[in-house]
């Protein structure tokens, strides 16, 4: 797989810009240009003080990596393809990292943000499959090692049918800023 890491290197985009670009940096990851949309919506929207983000997909260097369901593969129904919990779990964290570059989009700094309110975390699940919190982990612990105590946040972690473009996983969030 994929990490991240590898949608661009420090290198290629300069220094890291802010304290949270640095943490992000500190392990191994960049933020990546922010993703296009694939139908009628914009990918962050500022009101008052928070970033509400539109569901953002794991694409790494504008490509969908994986396909299918979330399953571990022993009490699977699905003939799709499947994903592994631990890989879905991965894909929630490049979820995170994405939804912070359309954070940064909007409010030009990383380092207003105080505070990650929500995440929304939905798992294109096999019907067996009753892990999603497991897998919606990827994002928490990841904005948590980068945010600290202010990346603690509320959280939902929904089983689904189905994604958009059949992805695994999509991960939005509500973020306070200063």
């Amino acid at each position: 797989m994929t990490t991240p890491a590898e949608t661009t290197s420090a290198a290629e985009s300069g220094a890291p810009t802010s304290a949270v670009e640095q943490r992000l940096a500190e392990l191994g990851l960049t933020l990546p240009e922010v993703a296009a949309p694939v139908a009628s919506y914009v990918p962050a929207v500022v009101s008052g003080s928070y970033v509400y983000t539109s569901g953002q997909l794991p694409f790494i260097n504008g490509k969908l990596e994986a396909t299918g369901k979330v399953s571990t593969g022993e009490l699977g129904h699905s003939d799709e393809p499947t994903v592994d919990p631990e890989e879905a779990k991965r894909y929630a964290a490049v979820c995170a990292i994405n939804a912070l570059a359309a954070v940064k989009s909007v409010i030009g700094d990383l380092d207003r943000v105080t505070r990650i309110v929500k995440v929304v975390g939905f798992v294109s699940s096999d019907p067996a499959f009753t892990g999603q919190p497991g897998v919606i982990n990827g994002a928490s612990e990841l904005l948590g090692q980068v945010f600290g105590d202010a990346g603690k946040h509320a959280r939902s972690a929904v089983g689904v049918s189905v994604l958009p473009l059949d992805s695994p996983v999509e991960v939005e969030l509500i973020a306070e800023f200063s």
